[in-house]
């Protein structure tokens, strides 16, 4: 991403300063800071102020930090609250806001132990994720990637699987081929849950072998440039069974529903509507048991959350997944989900791998 789309980020971030009355803003979680400086990482700490941004770190990065980003580098040679605390003092800044829902209560108990009567933290909640949640045209083309090298993984790791493959290998596998095709790490730890334990939604993997019959749950995320993707899509371990097949009909047609509602202007929680208004239909609005999705980007899961109390509204190039599911205990669960970009008039999926129910 060009440095110039990092310095109008804290360009406006520095606009926005005097409307909330603060001299400055700290910014210490990685993803924010990633987002306002370029800096990837994983000790820093951002100091905004009208005209001028300071990132301090420690030694390890002093060769990679001025790469990353323009901003005034200081290679902080111990704690970074001490030449946070020599900026403020220099600067002369008076009123400095913080993010109190992500910074440790650590680096907050020491900046403010030592600012005395220096200055003053002034709490700002959700400043920078606000402005993240609609994404620019360099952000969206890294979460294409991002989806496209998702997709790539899965489909080549399926066409080579076999039943009796442990689920534990099959995600070490699908992790295997995103970072051959180019991604950093996966966006979170791969799910892959076969059988009854497919209604486990957020199922941790296991020595548990895909057997004839099985229900097959596969959710898989790739980080590449530093943007998630996520996915769901469904096995079915030898032909699937009636009740199979009418579960996964349902679950898809009201994935395509919620997927139809989305636009810029709509509600979230209308979004969650679409969805379980189907289910409902099928006699499973009982076993949808979470949202129907959640914003990505520099985190997996990021505002907007589109959940049936959700109120906010959706934006043109917001990045948002779609993915109910039904989970019946003793039985399986059934999860189809995509990324898709907000539109003005609707939505364009990115995630290319078809919805089909696969059958290993």
């Amino acid at each position: 991403m060009a440095n110039n789309e990092y310095e109008q980020r804290r360009q406006a971030v520095a606009e926005g300063l005097a409307g909330r009355k603060l001299d400055a803003l700290l910014v210490s979680f990685s993803p924010n800071l990633r987002y306002l400086s370029g800096f990837t990482g994983s000790s820093g700490a951002l100091l905004i102020l009208p005209g001028k941004s300071i990132l301090l770190t420690d030694p390890r990065y002093q060769i990679q930090a001025p790469q990353e980003s323009t901003c005034q580098v200081r290679i902080v040679k111990g704690p970074l609250v001490i030449g946070l605390l020599a900026a403020v003092k220099k600067l002369g800044v008076k009123r400095i806001g913080y993010e109190p829902a992500r910074m440790t209560c650590d680096f907050f108990d020491a900046v403010k132990s030592q600012l005395s009567l220096r200055a003053s933290l002034e709490p700002v909640h959700g400043w920078i994720e606000e402005l993240r949640m609609v994404k620019s045209a360099d952000e969206l083309e890294l979460i294409r990637r991002s989806v496209d090298t998702n997709s790539r993984a899965f489909e080549q790791t399926i066409a080579r699987i076999k039943p009796g493959i442990k689920e534990q290998d099959l995600a070490a596998e699908l992790e295997y081929r995103m970072r051959r095709l180019g991604a950093e790490k996966p966006a979170f730890e791969t799910i892959v849950a076969t059988g009854v334990r497919s209604a486990l939604p957020h199922a941790q993997p296991t020595g548990a072998r895909l057997t004839a019959g099985d229900l097959v749950v596969v959710d898989m995320g790739a980080f590449q440039g530093g943007y998630a993707s996520d996915m769901t899509r469904m096995l079915s371990v030898g032909p699937p069974n009636a009740k199979v097949k009418r579960m996964y009909r349902a679950v898809l047609e009201a994935q395509l529903a919620a997927i139809d509602a989305v636009r810029a202007g709509a509600k979230t929680a209308r979004i969650d509507s679409a969805a379980r208004k189907v289910l409902k239909g099928h006699g499973l609005d009982k076993v949808f048991i979470h949202s129907t999705g959640h914003g990505l980007g520099l985190e997996i899961h990021e505002p907007p959350r589109l959940g049936k109390h959700d109120k906010a509204r959706l934006r043109a190039g917001m990045a948002i997944t779609i993915e109910p599911g039904a989970y019946v205990e003793g039985f399986g669960g059934v999860r189809i989900e995509d990324t898709v970009i907000v539109t003005e008039k609707g939505c364009e999926i990115l995630t290319p791998t078809s919805k089909d129910l696969y059958i290993v």
